[in-house]
């Protein structure tokens, strides 16, 4: 194990390094530029969109809402890392992070629309009559790159039970103990039930669940973080300033800095963050938009563009100021991950803001486990075939349950779940290159697509 994990570390450090961060980073930008600034063109259209069709049925082809679909990628998107992952950037880069942060997700926007639309382009129905999509088959229809799409494939079925199961399994965990003092083996067998319990029940049961989950929690912690930060009120200006200033100039200058600040680790950390979180240019969230019922390949790109606004610009932009204006980053600075967000929260709101922190910590990661179930079966079924889905639910539950209460099952749960956390985190990583390379190769598409839905949503033949 001591030498699979030497060589994880060096293969995680070039998936997540420099080069692989300006590439993913660089792919938005050129997707910008070739499709002449969607974030910003399709930005209030996409809020009519999302909200001018709640409850409305729409002509098209696929299996679940577009507001489903949206709705269970927030789940797998939304979680820890819009808590602690938000609270360790700041900790390691300084406040300059959250700059960084915020211009990866601005152009992560368009690339999670392009990742979305293609998608939807490619999708085709599998042998029981489910609409499958993602990655793998953007490459193998699109670009013809059969064995690019099964490396994606195979990474991501394995990255799903660490990054989607084990470790959100954990948090959650770690959120009922920190707010309520629940025994992490109770935890781990409520949520391996609960978890049963939609999972069998396929992707129907799943966008059921996360289409009431999803706006319940994001509501529920954007309230508390509001009140935190509006307790600041004043500081909120000089925390934005701190964010732009220290994003080029050397944030050890800042009284109280944690030695280490610099400027290449805020680049690095707040834009690794901002990839992390929204998982635009990894390819995950795709795989469940392309089961939406829409007529057209763009208008669900646009509920992409949507989701990276929500996860990034809204809650960890929250999270980040939730820090800052508290004060609790250079006050506390041995503090990081979920201790440094809890810390905030209860310094202004005390035991409440405990709560809803461990609340809100608990219910992003357990909806995680929902999202990121159906990524890790569709990798799954592209790869062994239908046979594969009764196993890989079992697996599941089972590591749901080892995750939640790895320390209390194994002894040494520390370790292992670390240990986990480190090899998904590589194949997460290792997700990104292959869906990089069907971006690039098949931008051209992209911008037919584009172009005709301008055509004919201009003309009315697309109604919005």
């Amino acid at each position: 194990m001591d030498a699979i994990m030497r060589i994880n570390g060096v293969v995680n450090g070039i998936v997540w390094g420099p080069w692989m961060l300006s590439l993913i980073v660089g792919t938005g930008i050129y997707l910008t530029l070739v499709l002449a600034f969607p974030q910003l063109r399709y930005f209030f259209l996409s809020f009519k969109e999302v909200f001018g069709n709640l409850g409305k049925k729409k002509e098209g082809e696929g299996s679940i809402s577009s507001f489903a679909a949206l709705s269970t990628a927030l789940a797998a998107t939304v979680g820890t890392g819009n808590i602690a992952g938000v609270a360790t950037a700041l900790h390691l880069g300084g406040p300059g992070a959250m700059f960084w942060m915020l211009f990866s997700a601005f152009f992560g926007m368009t690339t999670k629309m392009s990742e979305v639309t293609l998608a939807v382009r490619f999708r085709e129905k599998d042998e029981k009559g489910n609409w499958r999509g993602g990655t793998m088959y953007i490459l193998e229809k699109g670009a013809n790159q059969k064995w690019l799409a099964w490396l994606f494939a195979f990474f991501g079925f394995f990255a799903s039970f660490g990054i989607g199961c084990a470790v959100q399994a954990n948090s959650t965990a770690e959120g009922f103990q920190l707010g309520f003092g629940v025994p992490p083996l109770w935890t781990g067998i409520i949520i391996a039930i609960l978890t049963g319990l939609v999972i069998i029940g396929g992707l129907k049961r799943i966008s059921d669940v996360t289409t009431y989950l999803v706006p319940f929690m994001a509501v529920f912690y954007i309230v508390g973080a509001l009140i935190v930060v509006f307790m600041h009120t004043e500081r909120i200006p000089e925390a934005f300033g701190m964010a732009i200033k220290y994003a080029f100039n050397d944030p050890m200058a800042i009284p109280g800095a944690v030695a280490g600040w610099s400027v290449k680790l805020a680049i690095t950390k707040g834009i690794a963050r901002g990839v992390f979180s929204n998982e635009a240019g990894l390819g995950s969230a795709p795989m469940v938009h392309a089961t939406a019922v829409v007529d057209h390949p763009v208008r669900q790109g646009m509920y992409g563009l949507f989701e990276v606004f929500v996860d990034t610009l809204v809650i960890c932009t929250l999270t980040a100021l939730s820090i800052l204006t508290s004060g609790v980053l250079t006050s506390q600075p041995e503090l990081s991950g979920a201790k440094l967000s809890l810390t905030a929260f209860s310094s202004v709101l005390g035991g409440v803001g405990t709560m809803i922190l461990s609340v809100g910590l608990a219910l992003f990661a357990f909806s995680t486990i929902l999202g990121w179930y159906w990524y890790g079966e569709t990798c799954g079924i592209y790869i062994f075939g239908q046979k594969i889905t009764p196993i890989y639910k079992t697996l599941w539950i089972i590591i749901v349950l080892v995750g939640a209460a790895g320390g209390v099952l194994l002894g040494d749960g520390a370790a292992f779940l670390s240990n986990i956390w480190d090899l998904s985190d590589t194949l997460n990583g290792l997700m990104a290159l292959p869906n990089l390379i069907a971006l690039l190769i098949l931008s051209g598409e992209m911008r037919r697509l584009v172009k005709d839905f301008d055509r004919k949503r201009h003309s009315g033949e697309l109604k919005i």
